[in-house]
């Protein structure tokens, strides 16, 4: 793709456009691994572009781009396929639908949806539940696939028991042809988009068919051998049982289950269920059928040998229906496949792929009432455990040939063609059908530029297939005698990757399910923003095909560890504290760029215990001279010491003052840590800077321990963390002796008012809707939901309306994190949470945590947001009377000047910078050079010749130069950052040592930046 073409490109999209090498990376596959065998026959998979359109329009002005320029489009959607339909197989353009995710109208009259295909299910059920409906089925990827990648795919899924297919609930649909025209596809003409992966057309909007919100019941069976299942399943058809869904899962599968880990920090330990070692089959149905169920149910389960099985298992098995490959973590890869066969074939089937692999095949179906011609049918998501980073994945995948050729026997087929099984199309489509779709694809894409080779395939991977097909008696004794070992064997580092995050890269299934709720990845868009992308950046590196650069590097950084991932993985990987890890390796062993503010906080805090450059002397400067003697009084040893935390301290104090007003209200005996207290490290932790994090940790174990304290109560979140979860743990690690116990303030007044020790007077205030954030920091880390909720209840003017996502799903702010990153972003992921608060009717939104006080205060200026952000502390105190002053005007300061520094610490930043000062940077020049380049300089032509040189000459020269020119740089830098007087006073201590740990990273491209200026200046002094 020349360059011409990208600016045309750019033209149409602007930043929603990359060409990125390692971008591009990320959309060359799907959620399967494909065998090494097989790559070289697929060939280059790396498009040359990937564009995010948002509107139909856009969508159409790519596609007329790629006609006239003959470039081959790829559609994408959520890709949580297997089968190699959005591998670009020819280059070209990705056309990615994330971005074309708008619900467009919801029908309660004729229960119907009209959404962008980029849509997810999960997002859209949820939204549907408000106006009291629901969908009639969804696939089992429900959290991470979109609506549009489902019609392309096309199959059944949960709720398929009662609804069918799900082309069937599809009233309509808008389609971009290969020509760039628009046509709507209704009825009988959806057989030529559904199923057929974007060959026909791309699909811009759909029309589906929802249904009432009711009620529904859950319940599990059991049974010991695959022809009761057979049995049962039959007659729940044929008796016209009132279910919505069936599902069922494999002894084997049942097995493994039990074997895998529960999530990372221990959820569903408590309820955690040993499953029995059965086929086990789930029903969900509407609550009003219950006596219709049961009049039939105990007769069909005595004429079909099962037994019912404990409600904990019911509920179990339904909650946790979309953790299908779960047992992925313990593989770490599986070998997929998928097929449909008539419910009259299952047992022959499940019975001959028993006695013909000898490999563990763990299984999950669902029933179709009605599927192709009306019949009853049984859709089989198979998989057999294996190691992709071995030879002998390729004769377990061949296995799955074998698989496939049973599920044909008994009248069965492929579930889709994609790439590898195009040369089964005829029976998965039926040929008259597949006629008809050949000829509209002829007619309307005559020059093949719609997903190149899908559905139809290649000579030469049918033609391979066909072989492999063939061979497949010979090929299976092979797959059979590999061994397969279980369970997690993380074993030793890979590439300098930890031992176990190597491992969970493998064991990650690329379901997709963390990546819409990632607010790194939905406030840029890209997937090497996204958790998923990360995993599969590690393979790549692994494996030898990728090597590190600042774009991955800062990936990882950039995570802003609200763990959301953690709670949304389908393999319930640790997915946060290995990105932690992963920060340690590459900045504190390493020795990688960070995100540069981190350098600037690195040296306030090394200097004076704090990230904002403040002086220690005036940490204390906040706490009320009339709580002095009675609660910060070291002399007095307490129990509890009060952790102001940095920001709380000197940049939004009404936080701190509003928490010991409370604390001393509540009759809680403390003392005030005060000057020796250290910021807590959490930006250090995050920065991968542990060397100055574990420092800060020792000082304040120290300084709690030396007034006498074993509880620390704190206000900020970050700071509740460490104490209560990262400080034990790292020091364990350290060898020091760690036996304090960490809650948070809200957790103590909430304590108090429950034990009728402190209560709220009535403040005579009228009603005010405030709507709660839950911190990610208190919350999914630390569990801490119903405390602040209580002292909120406990107000009398305060009416507590909840955001759309709440508790644990709740959306992180974004993070300080980021807003040191990438300011516009923040903003964007700032606004989602802040528009949810509006959405709720809140005038007021409640936080606890300084840092995204500051987030929203910031992001609620820059768009403009009608809501007030006020701190729960700050909110309490008030209705006990107390006054405090308002934050805003130094979160404003203090923005400006980290706004400014951010600019500043780039290499851009540090060019504009040079560019100022040529006469002291030559001057300053060793030996004599600066001398040597003014002469340069009057010859025509000398300093250009040179300029090859000069990244070689710069980084050896700078370090030489940086001390005689650092006065002028500090005066141009106060010029360009509007830093309190505090702040530029420490400015001559901390910026020599900030220089010293960027420059060597960006001294190449600032080179390159102020070459030219350098020349130019030296031609005309």
């Amino acid at each position: 793709m020349k360059t011409k073409l990208k600016q045309q490109l750019a033209s149409i999209l602007g930043d929603r456009v990359t060409f990125n090498p390692t971008e591009l990376i990320f959309y060359s596959h799907d959620i399967a691994a494909m065998p090494n065998l097989i790559k070289p026959l697929v060939g280059k998979t790396i498009p040359e572009a990937v564009a995010q359109p948002v509107s139909e329009q856009e969508v159409i002005d790519l596609v007329k781009w790629a006609k006239i320029n003959r470039i081959p489009v790829t559609p994408r959607g959520s890709a949580t396929s297997g089968y190699g339909g959005v591998l670009p197989l020819k280059g070209g353009l990705v056309i990615d639908f994330y971005r074309m995710n708008k619900i467009i109208n919801i029908d309660q009259s004729n229960n119907t949806a009209t959404v962008q295909p980029g849509v997810i299910w999960e997002k859209l059920d949820k939204k549907l539940a408000s106006h009291g409906l629901t969908l009639r089925l969804y696939p089992t990827s429900y959290p991470g696939s979109g609506v549009g990648g489902w019609l392309a795919q096309g199959g059944a899924g949960i709720g398929s028991f009662e609804s069918g297919l799900f082309s069937n609930n599809v009233v309509s649909a808008r389609v971009v042809s290969a020509k760039g025209e628009v046509r709507q596809f209704s009825g009988k003409d959806l057989e030529i988009i559904s199923e057929a992966e974007g060959i026909t057309g791309l699909i811009t909007e759909v029309t589906i068919k929802v249904m009432p919100l009711e009620e529904m019941e859950i319940a599990a069976y059991g049974f010991d051998t695959t022809d009761r299942l057979e049995k049962f399943l039959e007659l729940a058809v044929e008796k016209k049982l009132p279910f919505w869904s069936v599902l069922f899962i494999n002894p084997q599968m049942a097995i493994l289950k039990n074997q895998s880990p529960a999530g990372p920090h221990g959820k569903n330990t408590e309820d955690r269920v040993e499953l029995p070692n059965q086929y086990i089959t789930t029903v969900a149905y509407r609550k009003k059928h219950q006596q219709e169920i049961d009049r039939y149910l105990e007769d069909i389960l005595s004429a079909s040998g099962g037994e019912i099985l404990d409600q904990h298992i019911a509920r179990h098995e339904w909650e946790n229906r979309f953790k299908v490959m779960v047992v992925k973590r313990i593989s770490p890869s599986l070998v997929p496949a998928e097929f449909i066969i008539p419910v009259s074939s299952l047992s022959d089937v499940l019975e001959d792929i028993t006695s013909r692999v000898k490999k563990p095949v763990i299984k999950e179906g669902l029933l179709i009432r009605e599927g192709r011609q009306g019949k009853p049918e049984v859709v089989i998501l198979g998989f057999i455990p294996s190691d992709q980073r071995k030879f002998s994945y390729n004769f377990v995948f061949a296995l799955t040939l074998t698989i496939l050729k049973i599920a044909q026997k008994h009248g069965g087929r492929a579930y889709a063609t994609g790439l590898y099984f195009a040369h089964k199309a005829p029976q998965i489509f039926g040929k008259q059908r597949m006629e008809k779709v050949r000829q509209y694809k002829h007619q309307t894409d005559p020059y093949g530029i719609l997903n190149p080779h899908k559905v139809f395939g290649t000579r030469l991977i049918n033609g391979m297939m066909k072989i492999a097909e063939f061979s497949e008696p010979a090929i299976r004794p092979v797959g059979n005698s590999v061994a397969v070992g279980i369970g997690e064997r993380p074993h030793k580092p890979i590439k300098g990757i930890p031992a176990d995050v190597a491992w969970y890269a493998y064991s990650c299934s690329q379901c997709g399910y963390c990546v819409p709720e990632c607010d790194q990845f939905y406030g840029r868009g890209w997937e090497s923003q996204s958790p998923r992308g990360r995993w599969f950046w590690l393979r790549e590196y692994m494996e030898g095909r990728q090597k590190w650069n600042q774009h991955m590097v800062d990936s990882f950084l950039a995570c802003t560890t609200c763990e959301i991932c953690n709670l949304k993985c389908s393999v319930n990987l640790p997915i946060e504290p290995s990105w932690m890890k992963m920060r340690g390796k590459l900045i504190n062993r390493d020795h990688r760029l960070t995100i540069p503010p981190f350098e600037m906080m690195a040296a306030a805090l090394t200097k004076e215990g704090d990230i904002w450059a403040g002086y220690r002397k005036d940490r204390d400067n906040w706490f009320p001279g009339d709580l002095v003697g009675k609660h910060y009084n070291h002399q007095q040893k307490k129990k509890i010491a009060y952790f102001a935390g940095c920001t709380a301290s000197y940049v939004e104090p009404d936080i701190a003052m509003a928490t010991v007003r409370l604390l001393d209200e509540a009759q809680v005996e403390f003392n005030y840590v005060g000057r020796q207290e250290n910021c807590c490290g959490t930006p250090m932790l995050v920065a991968g800077k542990w060397d100055v994090f574990a420092q800060a940790m020792k000082d304040n174990i120290e300084a709690v321990k030396k007034i006498g304290a074993d509880t620390v109560v704190c206000s900020c979140p970050a700071c509740d963390m460490m104490w209560r979860k990262v400080y034990p743990q790292w020091a364990s690690k350290l060898g020091i002796k760690y036996d304090i116990k960490a809650m948070h303030y809200s957790e103590v007044i909430a304590q108090q008012i429950e034990d009728g020790k402190f209560s709220f007077p009535d403040s005579g205030k009228p009603e005010i809707k405030v709507t709660w954030h839950d911190s990610c920091h208190i919350g999914r880390a630390s569990g801490v939901y119903d405390a602040p909720r209580k002292v909120i209840e406990a107000i009398s003017h305060a009416s507590l309306v909840e955001m759309e996502y709440n508790r644990e799903q709740a959306h992180c702010c974004g993070s300080v994190l980021t807003l040191i990153k990438d300011p516009p972003i923040a903003a964007e992921v700032g606004k989602v949470r802040l528009d949810e608060a509006v959405d709720a009717g809140a005038e007021q939104i409640l936080a606890l945590c300084p840092c995204c006080q500051f987030q929203f205060r910031v992001t609620r200026d820059k768009k403009g947001l009608p809501i007030k952000i006020v701190d729960l502390a700050r909110f309490a105190a008030s209705a006990l009377g107390y006054d405090f002053p308002d934050p805003e005007p130094e979160v404003q300061r203090q923005w400006a000047v980290f706004e400014a520094m951010i600019a500043l610490m780039s290499p851009g930043g540090f060019a504009e910078i040079m560019k100022s000062m040529w006469p002291q940077l030559i001057d300053a020049m060793p030996f004599g050079l600066g001398i040597m380049m003014k002469k340069m300089g009057k010859i025509p032509g000398a300093l250009k010749a040179m300029k090859p040189l000069f990244p070689v000459l710069f980084p050896r020269l700078l370090p030489r130069m940086m001390p005689k020119v650092m006065d002028t740089m500090l005066s141009r830098i106060s010029d360009l950052v509007p830093m309190p007087d505090y702040m530029a006073e420490q400015m001559p201590d901390m910026m020599p040592r900030i220089m010293d740990n960027l420059m060597p990273h960006m001294i190449k491209e600032v080179t390159h930046l102020v070459s030219d200026s350098m020349i130019d200046y030296l031609a005309e002094s």
